[in-house]
């Protein structure tokens, strides 16, 4: 297709380039060669009337103009696929497609696991990859790299559709040997213990403990740090520690660990978790369906025979003595 005299398929090629920075990457991303690519550019270069790609020292670096391009770029490839996405039927039983998600292992084990399950039932050509919730989730979303991020709703995009999941509580969480001086943990022990704490992303900062320092003045001691949340009540068992944790994910691992759930000491305001996705996939007829089935996997999570009770059971069998 050719809009004047520019061939509207070299779109593709500028947005390879524009991401990667590199004639070589581009390449290997758009399944052609090095000739192929470094030819487009050129044309594209005769485009624009600019260099887009300059060699500074051993590297290719955007120039202002190629800068600006970015998202421009991105959102036209967007509109095309979501127009011929749209105009596509869609039947789960023969579907092929894979789908992105953007998601803590926390949202993995109490949404996507069971989300996986229904799919080998009812969608068995449809796949998903789940990549980790990290400094640039926005970024992701804006550019179409994920087809849905979960995450806390206070920090999804207001540029971009949203659907509430559920809500989720914390607890804490302790060894079934804590030395707990009383039947509940109070406030002075709590600000005493040692803690376990989950801290995601590359600046390894957690909302809740930003939110605990805005509230109480201080930190917590934090003695152990994972990059999971799955991690935290592995690190108490056997220790003095305490985990602060979600609740549905503390009841998980119960059944499974010598552990004891106790009541924060202090009121915590519940985890509001959403849904977010492109604006462009609005009207896609896959993405549509999934959204309902997430949908359904979240509210099925909210009653009290949730999905992670059969996904504990099932998957797991370790005894810890």
């Amino acid at each position: 297709m050719r809009l004047g005299h520019f061939d509207l398929n070299l779109f593709v090629t500028l947005d390879a380039l524009l991401e990667t920075c590199s004639i070589s990457r581009a390449s290997e991303r758009l399944h052609i060669g090095p000739s192929a690519t470094s030819s487009a550019l050129g044309r594209l270069r005769e485009q624009f009337g600019d260099e887009l790609l300059v060699q500074v020292g051993r590297r290719m670096q955007l120039t202002p103009l190629a800068q600006s391009l970015r998202q421009p770029v991105r959102d036209i490839l967007l509109r095309a696929q979501a127009t011929l996405a749209a105009s596509d039927a869609f039947d789960p039983t023969s579907a092929k497609r894979c789908f992105v998600f953007n998601a803590s292992d926390y949202a993995t084990t109490v949404l996507l696991t069971p989300l996986a399950q229904m799919l080998e039932r009812e969608a068995p050509g449809i796949t998903i990859d789940i990549v980790s919730l990290g400094s640039n989730n926005l970024q992701r979303l804006e550019r179409g790299e994920v087809d849905f991020a979960i995450y806390p709703n206070v920090i999804a995009s207001p540029e971009h559709p949203q659907e509430p999941l559920f809500s989720e509580s914390y607890s804490c969480v302790v060894w079934t040997g804590y030395h707990l001086k009383g039947d509940a943990l109070t406030l002075d022990e709590y600000m005493a213990a040692r803690h376990v704490a989950a801290q995601l992303g590359e600046q390894r900062v957690s909302s809740f403990e930003s939110w605990f320092m805005s509230k109480h003045g201080v930190g917590r001691n934090v003695v152990v740090a994972a990059s999971s949340f799955n991690a935290l009540p592995f690190l108490v068992v056997g220790t003095q520690r305490i985990a602060t944790m979600f609740t549905r994910l503390a009841r998980m691992y119960s059944r499974m660990l010598p552990l004891r759930i106790l009541p924060p000491p202090f009121e915590i305001p519940d985890l509001q978790l959403v849904m977010q996705w492109n604006r462009h996939h609005d009207l896609d007829a896959a993405h549509m369906w999934l959204r309902q089935r997430l949908q359904a996997v979240a509210a099925e999570a909210m009653n009290e025979t949730s999905p992670s009770k059969e996904i504990a059971s099932a998957t797991f069998s370790l005894q810890i003595s």
